[in-house]
C-alpha cells in the first residue's frame, strides 16, 4: 500500500554509528536508520521515530510504502526490521528497503476472517484461524493492507485453505495452496475425573490432627460418665 508520508532523513557520518552516538541520537528525539537496496550503497540516517510509529501503526503497517528524503533525494521504501526497547517500548532502530516499483516483491501479509461462520450459529462450534498471515508476490503498488476471507459458509467438516483465498490476477500465493486458513472445532467438555484419581485425592488429603482426635475421645468418654 503506498502513502503519501514523507519521513525527512538526516545523514550520519560514518564514524558516529556507534553504541554513545545512538544514545545521543535518541536523546534527541531522533532515532538511527539504514537505508539500502535497489543497487545502491546503504546509507546510515535519523529519522523521527513518531513519522515511524505512525506508519507502523496504520493498516498497512511495515507493508507500507512510503517516501523517503534524504537531503532532497526521495526514494520508495518500506521498513524491512525495527528494535524496540523491552522496557518502555521506545523505538531503537529501524532498517529500511528502497523499492523499485516496477519489480515484483514477496510480503507477508494479514489474513482478516469476516462473517459469521454457520459452524458456529448453527452448529454451535468455535472458529478456529489457523493461518493469520499468507505470503504474496505482486508489484508494490499492488500490495494489499490484509486479505479477507469469508467464512460464512464454514462448517464442521470443511477446512478454509489458501486456495479459496480471493485474489485479483496482480497477486500470486506463495504460501502452499493446501495450507490450512481457519476450521470449526468442537467445545470441549470438561470430562469427569476418574474413580482411581479420586480414590488418589483421598488417599493423599491431610488426616484430621492427632490433638483434635484426643480431644474428640476424651469429650466422649467425659459424656459417656456422665450418663
Amino acid at each position: 500500500m503506498i502513502s503519501q508520508e514523507v519521513v525527512q532523513a538526516q545523514p550520519r557520518a560514518e564514524h558516529s554509528r556507534g553504541k554513545n552516538e545512538a544514545r545521543r541520537l535518541r536523546a534527541s528525539g531522533s532515532v538511527p536508520a539504514v537505508v539500502y537496496g535497489a543497487k545502491q550503497p546503504s546509507v546510515a540516517v535519523s529519522v523521527d521515530p513518531k513519522q515511524i510509529t505512525r506508519i507502523l501503526s496504520s493498516e498497512s503497517g511495515h507493508n507500507t510504502i512510503f517516501d523517503l528524503d534524504v537531503n532532497g533525494e526521495k526514494s520508495k521504501v518500506m521498513i524491512v526490521d525495527w528494535q524496540y526497547e523491552p522496557l518502555k517500548g521506545k523505538l531503537l532502530h529501524i532498517d529500511m528497503k528502497r523499492i523499485s516499483m516496477d519489480e515484483k516483491m514477496q510480503v507477508m501479509v494479514p489474513i482478516h476472517l469476516v462473517g459469521d461462520a454457520a459452524g458456529v450459529k448453527q452448529q454451535g462450534g468455535i472458529l478456529d484461524q489457523v493461518l493469520r498471515e499468507v505470503e504474496i508476490e505482486c508489484l508494490p503498488a499492488d500490495i494489499p493492507s490484509h486479505i479477507d476471507a469469508d467464512v460464512t459458509d464454514l462448517v464442521f467438516g470443511h477446512v478454509l485453505r489458501v486456495s479459496e483465498l480471493p485474489h485479483s490476477g496482480t497477486i500470486r500465493f506463495v504460501t502452499d495452496a493446501n495450507q490450512a486458513v481457519a476450521h470449526i472445532t468442537a467445545v470441549k467438555e470438561e470430562a469427569a475425573p476418574a474413580p482411581e484419581a479420586v480414590a488418589a485425592e483421598a488417599a493423599t488429603a491431610p488426616s484430621e490432627p492427632e490433638v483434635i482426635k484426643k480431644g474428640k475421645q476424651e469429650a466422649e468418654e467425659a459424656a459417656e460418665a456422665k450418663k
